[in-house]
């Protein structure tokens, strides 16, 4: 029989690849934020640069002649502007309230500019965005030392060219960045997972029978998994052995003297020839496939009452119990196409794991068993009041118009089952579970009338 793949949330190499490319994303952005904004501050102080490089050359060539202050313009000042772009260049130079020469609309700093010291401002002249440098000196003409100041302007085009090429060049080398960076995460990631694989793939080569320990190296991380890994399989193949000494003899004693009916049978019904004989042996043999279903469940009543009375007392997590009793049921439930839907929180208690597992499982038959195709059933724990609450629930038929807490009796069946083989023990093997474990069993038709709520109340640890 070929189980149904297990059913995942994802794949855990994929997130972790997404995760370290979402990362790569954000670094490569941030670079390119920071390149770009190193660019352009760059391309900005080598123009500060050369402007106030500029108005000095032109404040030394001052000077003071018969009481005037005069200037010859050097052409170094100039070509030196002109040798990082080819930006338009202005320059106003005044003595004191007069322009000795340059552009007389040319906008200057508002601020009085100290003697000796560089100022930058940003403007817009004729239209475009200006960046300027001023300086002032003191030139003596005549008696008094008249202030001259001396501003020099240049538009900004040729630093945003240099700082959208630097971007640009920054930009191809972040999505050169991500593209390596999604590679190596990539590659990462199946690195960092294959121990994980390896584990996976030594178990799933193994027999059904076969629970030695797990001997393999493992990285730290899956060593807890590798303890509990060899752990489960230590108490599972001793339950095992306990549970095939039993269930053999059982077996025997219970299926062997059915079998033998069963067959005496059909050999009567083959021999003879009245119809009436015909229909009552036919009666005989379904009453014996009756008897040999219930067979099943009465030896996990029995193997409830004999491990009762030496109840074991372990840790027990009631989370990984559902999980467990609905991964062991969801065959049964594929193939009504039913959901098995888990929903739990961290749930310790003390008991016995296979008779807990045992109860769980029981009331989840039922509810797969009494469900229509294509519905879902829901297991839910959660805690109240020093106890914890795990319900099973279904979109059944309900628990019928008798009384309810009858059903907990053995062989006791609702009114409403009718055509659906069973035997009556389910609720009977539970409640006994829960009863030995100091808790009990809550039974109630879902709102609506439609679907049954089952609840195991069992105190935490």
């Amino acid at each position: 029989m070929t189980l149904p793949a297990a059913t995942g949330t994802g794949s855990i190499e994929r997130r972790l690849t997404l995760l370290l490319a979402g990362v790569a994303a954000l670094l490569s952005v941030l670079s390119w934020s920071m390149v770009s904004g190193l660019a352009r501050e760059a391309a900005e102080r080598t123009q500060d640069n050369v402007l106030a490089a500029s108005a000095t050359t032109i404040a030394e060539t001052l000077r003071s002649e018969q009481g005037e202050v005069r200037l010859e313009l050097p052409y170094s000042a100039f070509s030196m502007l002109g040798a990082i772009s080819e930006d338009r260049v202005f320059y106003k130079i005044t003595a004191g309230t007069d322009l000795l020469t340059g552009y007389a609309d040319l906008p200057v700093p508002e601020d009085v500019t100290p003697v000796g010291q560089i100022v930058f401002d940003t403007g817009e002249y004729s239209g475009e965005p200006i960046r300027m440098a001023s300086v002032s000196r003191l030139v003596l003409a005549g008696a008094q030392p008249v202030p001259v100041t001396v501003t020099v302007a240049q538009t900004r085009l040729g630093v945003g060219t240099i700082a959208s090429d630097l971007s640009r060049l920054a930009a191809m080398l972040s999505v050169a960045f991500f593209v390596v960076a999604v590679a190596l995460s990539a590659f990462a990631a199946r690195t960092s997972l294959r121990p994980l694989n390896e584990i996976a793939a030594s178990v799933s080569r193994r027999g059904p029978s076969d629970l030695r320990p797990l001997q393999r190296d493992a990285p730290t991380e899956l060593a807890p998994l590798l303890t509990s890994l060899n752990r489960l399989m230590g108490r599972l193949g001793q339950s095992i052995r306990r549970s095939e000494d039993f269930i053999a003899e059982a077996a025997h004693r219970i299926r062997t003297p059915l079998a033998t009916v069963r067959t005496q049978a059909e050999i009567a019904l083959r021999s003879v020839e009245d119809e009436d004989e015909k229909r009552r042996l036919r009666r005989i043999i379904r009453a014996v496939d009756e008897s040999s279903r219930s067979a099943g469940q009465l030896l996990d009543h029995a193997a409830v009452t004999y491990r009762t009375d030496d109840l074991a007392r372990d840790a027990v997590n009631l989370s990984e119990l559902v999980q467990q009793a609905a991964n062991a049921q969801e065959p049964t439930a594929a193939m009504k196409d039913i959901r098995i839907i888990v929903d739990t929180v961290p749930a310790q208690v003390e008991g016995d794991p296979v008779l807990l597992d045992n109860a769980l499982r029981n009331i989840l038959d039922n509810a797969i068993k009494y469900s229509p195709a294509e519905t879902d059933v829901a297991m839910r724990i959660r805690e109240d009041a020093g106890s914890f609450r795990v319900s099973i629930s279904d979109q059944g038929p309900g628990l019928g118009d008798g009384p309810v807490e009858a059903l907990t009796e053995r062989f006791r069946r609702g009114s409403n089952t009718q055509g659906i083989v069973g035997s009556g023990l389910g609720l009977t093997i539970a409640e006994d579970v829960l009863l030995a474990h100091g808790g009990r069993l809550e039974l109630e038709t879902r709102e609506g009338g439609t679907g049954t709520c089952v609840t195991l109340v069992l105190p935490s640890s």
